[in-house]
């Protein structure tokens, strides 16, 4: 999921979203240890959409538009 569409979401929808991640980053490593995950690139993938999301989430919380500039 890209950033651009993260900041289209409300803080409760990203919170959502980031509870989604988390359960799917916990499947993902239970299929790796169980030796069931074939593609170990997916569990990297979702761990840079949960920075991406928390990134969003303080952005929003602080104020901080896309630029950097305080709103």
């Amino acid at each position: 999921m890209k950033a651009k569409e993260l900041r289209e979401l409300s803080i409760e929808e990203l919170k959502e979203k980031h509870k989604q991640y988390k359960e799917e980053l916990f499947n993902l490593r239970f299929q790796n240890a169980v030796g069931q995950l074939s593609n170990l690139s997916k569990i990297n993938e979702t761990k840079k959409t949960i920075a991406k999301i928390l990134t969003v989430i303080t952005e929003k919380e602080m104020g901080i538009d896309r630029s950097g500039a305080r709103r």
